[in-house]
């Protein structure tokens, strides 16, 4: 699976090491998977297997070294991730715990693991989490190191928000008590730091919004001209309930219904998990039921080269999401092929199209989400303007050099004067 905030963070680190920054990305858990050169260091942290282990049993705490660096192997760990181990909140709730609590939980070993060698061989000036989850090490590393942590947040209230109450309660008491070892917080949008800073209780002083960019390598740089096809609507995210793959269904079905002689098509691509299989399956069904079996294709999870084609295929994107989404780089990525867009009027996606390229509806409205994809589809001057000023906006606006300079601007703003 490609993560969001991965292929963000590497897009990130590839920038900023061009610019000259000495830069190093540490990976956690599992080794990246990355859409471009992948620039990490070839050592993982806290790595998934090892985490788990010393979770659920005692006696692993007290290995020797050379058994934990051998569960820390990049093999292993790809192994252990493709044989859909526990990685869902539900089923991680005392381990979200038990890391919040730094040198006080289960993981205490590889706390000061890290610790140990950002101070002897890293030496970094600054340090920058990815998200606050990881955070329980933040009090050993104040201990040791003299250097200015800046978190970036980028979805950690989804993951929160589906753990057992027991567990989401203590979390969030815990990450509220870790705030105070944060120098700067990291957003996209003015809608995530408004939320976030209620959410984690974190003062409003420490955020700061960095527009979200992206690598527009193998994107057109002029508007391609719309080629003569069926019209298509696209879905291109993780298949799951929380990012809507329902209510596009259903306004794919009733789009149909609604414009019988129009052949619309409905293409879809992206991860799909074990656990949410049967989901899925009961969304084609749907599509097959309503007899427009022909009409629809899943095209499985795609790499960079496949994204850019899929985004091409298109005339129209829509990953109609529960959630209020922090991010959004499906959004950036389609503006940036001259696809136009419809998204729900939440989270992130009223800022990321105040530029142009896309329609807005009530989240949660089907028949609203229909509408607005029949009307787009159909009214080809709108289309026209739509992909001209979303193509425009995030060649202008997005580009990752502006997300890294800002980046690089916060960062050099916390160091010591």
């Amino acid at each position: 699976m490609y993560c969001g905030s991965c292929l963000r963070d590497s897009a990130l680190a590839n920038s900023l090491l061009k610019r000259g920054v000495d830069l190093q990305l540490i990976p956690t858990y599992t080794p990246l998977r990355t859409e471009e050169d992948d620039v990490s260091i070839d050592r993982i942290f806290f790595g998934g297997i090892n985490v788990y282990l010393q979770q659920r049993f005692r006696c692993y705490r007290y290995l020797p070294r050379w058994v934990h660096s051998m569960l820390d192997h990049p093999r292993l760990l790809h192994w252990a991730a493709r044989r859909n181990l526990p990685t869902r909140a539900q089923e991680v709730g005392d381990i979200t715990l038990s890391m919040l609590r730094g040198t006080e939980g289960n993981q205490s070993r590889e706390v000061r693991k890290l610790v140990r060698w950002l101070a002897t061989s890293a030496r970094p000036d600054v340090i920058n989490l990815s998200n606050m989850l990881l955070a329980g090490c933040l009090p050993e590393i104040r201990r040791t190191l003299d250097v200015p942590i800046v978190v970036t947040l980028q979805g950690d209230d989804l993951f929160i928000e589906e753990l057992p109450e027991s567990y989401r309660r203590q979390a969030l008491e815990e990450i509220r008590r870790l705030v105070g070892c944060v120098d700067t917080f990291i957003v996209f949008t003015e809608y995530y730091a408004s939320f976030m800073s209620e959410y984690f209780g974190i003062p409003t002083d420490k955020i700061r919004v960095v527009p979200l960019g992206i690598s527009l390598e193998g994107f057109p740089a002029k508007l391609p001209v719309r080629p003569d096809r069926y019209p298509t609507i696209g879905y291109m995210a993780r298949l799951c309930p929380a990012k809507g793959l329902h209510h596009l269904v259903d306004a794919f079905v009733r789009l149909r219904e609604m414009a019988p002689r129009e052949s619309v098509q409905l293409r879809i691509a992206g991860w799909l998990s074990e656990h949410d299989r049967p989901y899925v399956e009961s969304q084609f069904e749907k599509i097959r039921a309503a007899g427009f079996s022909d009409d629809f294709e899943y095209l499985g999870s795609v790499d960079r080269h496949s994204k850019l084609e899929f985004l091409r295929s298109l005339d129209v994107l829509s990953v109609p999401t529960v959630y209020r989404e922090p991010k959004g780089l499906y959004v950036l990525e389609a503006l940036a092929s001259g696809t136009p867009v419809v998204q729900p009027r939440h989270g992130a996606f009223p800022e990321l199209l105040a530029g142009g390229g896309g329609r807005l509806f009530r989240p949660g409205d089907v028949e609203g989400l229909a509408r607005n994809l029949h009307e787009v589809l159909t009214d080809h001057q709108q289309m026209e303007d739509l992909r001209r000023s979303g193509h425009q906006s995030v060649h202008q606006k997005s580009h990752i050099n502006g997300m890294a300079d800002a980046t690089l601007e916060v960062f050099l703003g916390v160091l010591p004067r």
